[in-house]
């Protein structure tokens, strides 16, 4: 890992914490750097924490790169929808402390955990693609159908709806529960602490049986729009 990311375990809980000094956009050297923290956990047998810095928990694909042409563009694309597929499907659970502003791909990947606590203050969550002039790929439809009901769905991606977060939390399901800022990492740490107690065999087979609709789908979208 670089300095984009740390791993500290503790407790048989992982926690993977992103700061790149600024938004923690998801450029390829930080989603590289998750995945080798994910690798880490994964050998850890640890339930993993995935959080931000102070006020950001990241703010997407870097879009320099999109900007920059070529072919870096479409791999951070595949690099970053393939995170969300093992985020999905990881065989521990894996719980988001949101720490600020969530947006775009750094939304999309709340979406792909299976809990989610957030920072309560003057934060925004949002799919902001349409506002920018993006079209979403397929692969961001998935992911947000899979959790998001669909009226929100629509709300989400069509409209590029901000949302704060006791909003996210109470109407959405961005959010599954809203803290104190100086609370949401701790809080996060607690609720991994006591996901790792679950039966782990049983956990994970019945992950993989109730997201098997999405995974199948968002691999089949992953392949199809982004192609190696």
């Amino acid at each position: 890992m670089s300095e984009l990311t740390t791993y500290e375990l503790s407790d048989n809980v992982a926690t993977i914490t992103m700061d790149d000094g600024k938004v923690n956009v998801l450029s390829l050297a930080m989603l590289g750097d998750i995945n080798t923290a994910l690798d880490s956990a994964v050998a850890d047998k640890a339930a993993v924490v995935l959080a931000g810095r102070e006020g950001r928990f990241s703010g997407g694909f870097d879009l320099a790169v999109f900007r920059g042409g070529g072919t870096d563009g479409i791999k951070m694309l595949r690099e970053g929808f393939s995170l969300s597929e093992r985020l999905l499907s990881f065989p521990t659970p894996v719980v988001a402390a949101c720490t600020g502003h969530a947006i775009a791909m750094g939304a999309f990947l709340l979406l792909s955990v299976d809990y989610r606590i957030g920072a309560a203050g003057p934060f925004k969550i949002q799919a902001n693609e349409t506002a920018i002039g993006m079209t979403l790929p397929t692969a961001a439809y998935v992911i947000t159908r899979q959790r998001l009901t669909r009226s929100h769905s629509h709300r989400a991606l069509a409209l590029a709806e901000v949302y704060a977060p006791d909003d996210a939390a109470t109407a959405a399901g961005w959010l599954d529960r809203v803290v104190g800022p100086d609370e949401v990492v701790a809080a996060a740490r607690a609720k991994a602490g006591e996901l790792i107690a679950l039966n782990m065999q049983a956990h994970s087979a019945n992950k993989l049986k109730g997201r098997a609709e999405a995974l199948t789908a968002l691999r089949a979208a992953i392949d199809a729009e982004f192609p190696v």
